[in-house]
């Protein structure tokens, strides 16, 4: 299930796959080492990784836990306890079911409840919420973090960070969400996160060139003489 639904999503995520390290620049007068970091490692910044085909719903708790509610929490510590108050033989076939997260949340003091919305009213709320998705008859828990116009950044428990298509997404969510009643504003401050939205970003190349006028381009040309003539 893991490797079927990585294979989808990272086709919509041309992602590279650089190592960490750094980058040797040699210029004019010199070289210089600068510190570099690959997306391939920035995808997992803010994601919990699964380490299980049947454990999305633990990582995806623990991610929205950890990232959204600032309260650092480990899959295996949300894997352990859902699986002491759950069905084990249904979970180790099926996987984790919202009811089992909800409960879990609920445990946390959250006030958790499943939603029927559409992405339109997830936006407008602007919190993050688990959702459940569908790639080709697999189910799969993943985490919304963020939604603007044209594209959604999601927590994928099995390939880290990802940044989809909203049209391509509307095709492969349920149009349910699990999300918490309390620390609204907390939620709504870690919702379309700077560090989410990163791996898109561009190169800043408005700041690397230095913009004049014409008329003072002119004025800082060589004069005759200057030219050696």
């Amino acid at each position: 299930m893991l490797r079927q639904f990585a294979l989808l999503l990272l086709c919509v995520w041309p992602g590279m796959m650089a190592v960490a390290g750094s980058v040797h620049i040699q210029g004019p007068f010199g070289s210089v080492n600068v510190p570099a970091r690959s997306l391939e490692a920035m995808r997992w910044d803010r994601v919990i990784p699964q380490q299980y085909d049947y454990s999305c719903g633990a990582a995806a708790v623990a991610t929205l836990l950890t990232f959204h509610y600032e309260r650092p929490t480990t899959e295996a510590e949300v894997f352990e306890q859902m699986i002491a108050t759950g069905d084990v033989e249904q979970i180790q076939a099926q996987g984790f079911s919202m009811l089992d997260m909800k409960r879990y949340l609920d445990g946390q003091g959250l006030n958790a409840d499943g939603f029927r919305v559409s992405l339109e009213d997830l936006a407008r709320i602007g919190v993050p919420a688990i959702t459940l998705i569908n790639t080709g008859g697999y189910r799969h828990f993943v985490v919304v973090k963020g939604i603007d116009e044209n594209n959604i950044v999601v927590a994928d428990p099995a390939v880290g960070t990802v940044i989809v298509p909203t049209a391509h997404f509307a095709k492969l969510w349920s149009g349910t969400v699990l999300g918490a009643r309390a620390d609204m504003l907390l939620a709504q401050q870690n919702f379309n996160h700077d560090r989410d939205w990163r791996l898109r970003a561009r190169a800043p190349k408005e700041q690397a060139i230095r913009r004049m006028p014409m008329s003072s381009l002119i004025l800082n040309l060589p004069a005759h003489n200057e030219m050696g003539r």
